[in-house]
């Protein structure tokens, strides 16, 4: 669990958690015993510090029944059992599935998890588990306060909406997108009890409802119109708060209300009723550990930062399974890594996550636009990364979501006692691998070559695991049905006979193509690769624009993004100090 902020009662206060019909929990009137805690002391010190933030207290009831996911039951009565005995505002009663109290609720699953529901109408089908758990913690706050903590460029857009809407989003407990797509969804029902409802399905514990609505991979967003009158929406992947705002008012992909043409063209400006004009001496557009770093030393030289992300803080490191060649780490999951570099990062500058630029104008100040906010700062530093490159085969992009995916720590939980395919021959490919086989996958690795190009830990690591390899072969097509990949087809390159191989996924990992739309935009010379091209300070062909990172394309690896984006930051404070173009 991540640690956590907030206040706690006495440890051994009677358990303000009912006794379900079915249920292994304390009642009301039996106090726990002071040494049965399910969580760790620290995390409960943690929890406490957290709690200190409640505004008032949350009615959480919680619905399981005895022959359905047991282990998934006992943890989430045991976790919410010792939420009630740190601080008696968690008021949580436990039902069987059984009950009428389920019927009046509309619960059929086991376990089921509904936060104030005599108000709100937003629940858990599975038991929060993973990086679920801090938007449960996030959500346990906001609906204390009732406080959505949207922008208020999205709340005037949900203040618009006339109609019902009902979204589900299907996670699992490995996907670092998901927490930010769920909290979209559950901000979004909030602020509108009246009209929204929100429900977060772990496809993994509730595999008939992941089946019954396709769902291949995860954040799998489906928002709908409860009277029919409207085609469901259906999003892969996490969305910014604005675009899903936009698309659940409006029921459509493109966030665009084409009846209000002023919405249009505030849309095509990137921003949509009052927009706020805020001057820093330097923004950093992206939140990867290259971003994270420039704005940190951006800070500690004195400088005022911000650093923007579209999506999620962590970028590639983010959806790495393991690292373990960072110094001062044996081995440290991607997110948990990122998780601290952006801790970090925090003490010394606001990390905005959900902030897309779409327009960057270069003249006395260097003006970026990110929606409902323009910042005007003395120095850019471009952060953006790179995205996966795709394989560009038939099939590739139909079954994207269905089975094809470039994450396997996002989507790899839900393949796996399946037999999958990994096609690649570097350092992300065998990590990708490995990561399956530890899930219980059957994993295939497809490479083009007849040698690897990964580190030589990693070789070693997957024959001890046993993963089978086809040499000398690409993919040439993915083939499938209605419910999502059934077999690629794979071409020898040595002798040109060709044959299909069974599987249920295929994870793309053949290398990346760097993030430049905005480099592009304003004019930045890019090299023969396409990489944003930077001198050794980190300098770019256009004054006072840096970039840093995966992007700038070289030996692409967190300890040179790390160096790259402190590089950059000191670049940008001499600069400002003695810029070098007016000489």
């Amino acid at each position: 669990m991540s640690p956590f902020f907030g206040k706690k009662t006495e440890e051994n206060a009677p358990s303000t958690l009912s006794q379900a019909a079915d249920g292994p929990v304390a009642t009301p009137d039996t106090p726990a015993p002071a040494d049965d805690w399910f969580l760790p002391e620290d995390t409960r010190r943690d929890v406490v510090r957290l709690f200190e933030r409640l505004a008032g207290p949350v009615a959480l009831e919680v619905f399981t029944a005895p022959d359905h996911n047991a282990p998934y039951n006992d943890y989430l009565l045991t976790f919410l059992r010792d939420l009630s005995r740190l601080d008696d505002r968690i008021q949580v009663k436990a039902f069987a599935v059984s009950d009428d109290a389920a019927k009046t609720r509309g619960v059929d699953f086991s376990p089921t998890l509904l936060f104030s529901p005599d108000d709100l109408s937003i629940r858990y089908l599975g038991a929060p588990l993973g990086e679920e758990v801090r938007t449960f913690m996030e959500v346990l706050l906001r609906v204390s306060a009732r406080q959505s903590g949207l922008s208020e460029t999205s709340k005037k857009t949900l203040a618009a909406l006339k109609d019902p809407r009902r979204v589900t989003v299907f996670v699992n407990p490995a996907c670092p997108y998901c927490p930010g797509q769920v909290l979209n969804a559950f901000r979004c029902a909030i602020e509108r009890p009246d009209l929204v409802a929100a429900t977060c399905i772990d496809a993994a514990q509730h595999t008939e409802a992941a089946t019954a609505r396709g769902v291949g991979s995860v954040p799998h967003t489906i928002i709908e119109d409860p009277d029919g009158s409207l085609a469901p929406l259906a999003i892969l992947g996490l969305e910014p708060e604005d675009r899903f705002v936009a698309g659940l008012t409006t029921m459509q992909s493109a966030p665009i209300r084409t009846d209000d043409p002023d919405a249009a063209h505030d849309h095509a400006h990137g921003h949509a009723g009052d927009v706020a004009v805020k001057e820093v001496d330097v923004v950093v557009i992206g939140a990867g550990p290259a971003g994270l770093t420039a704005g940190m030393y951006a800070a500690r030289g004195g400088l005022t930062a911000v650093v923007l992300e579209k999506a999620m803080v962590g970028g590639q490191v983010a959806v790495t399974p393991q690292v373990e060649n960072y110094p001062g780490f044996a081995t440290v999951a991607g997110t948990k890594l990122m998780e601290m570099v952006a801790a970090q990062t925090r003490q010394y500058v606001p990390v905005i996550e959900g902030a897309g630029v779409d327009e960057i104008k270069i003249g006395r100040r260097i003006e970026v636009d990110s929606g409902d906010t323009v910042y005007l700062c003395r120095a850019l530093i471009l952060a953006t990364g790179a995205t996966w490159r795709k394989l560009g085969i038939p099939g590739e992009d139909r079954y994207f979501g269905r089975g094809v995916s470039a994450c396997a720590a996002c989507d790899g939980y839900l393949y796996k006692d399946a037999a999958v395919a990994v096609v690649g021959g570097g350092n992300t490919a065998l990590t990708e691998a490995l990561h399956l086989a530890r899930l219980g996958s059957n994993v295939t690795i497809i490479h083009r070559r007849d040698a690897f190009r990964a580190e030589k830990h990693l070789v070693d690591a997957l024959e001890t695991e046993g993963v089978e390899v086809v040499w000398n072969s690409v993919v040439e097509e993915v083939l499938g049905d209605d419910a999502g990949v059934t077999a690629v087809r794979l071409k020898n390159t040595a002798d040109g006979s060709t044959r299909e191989l069974a599987v249920r996924a295929l994870f793309v990992a053949v290398g990346y193509i760097p993030v430049t739309g905005l480099a592009q935009d304003i004019g930045l010379t890019l090299d023969e690769a396409g990489y944003i091209k930077v001198d050794a300070g980190m300098r770019t062909s256009i004054p006072r624009v840096y970039a840093c990172g995966d992007v700038t394309g070289g030996v692409r690896q967190i300890v040179t993004a790390v160096g790259q984006g402190a590089t950059a930051a000191l670049s940008a404070f001499e600069d400002i100090s003695h810029p070098y173009w007016k000489k």
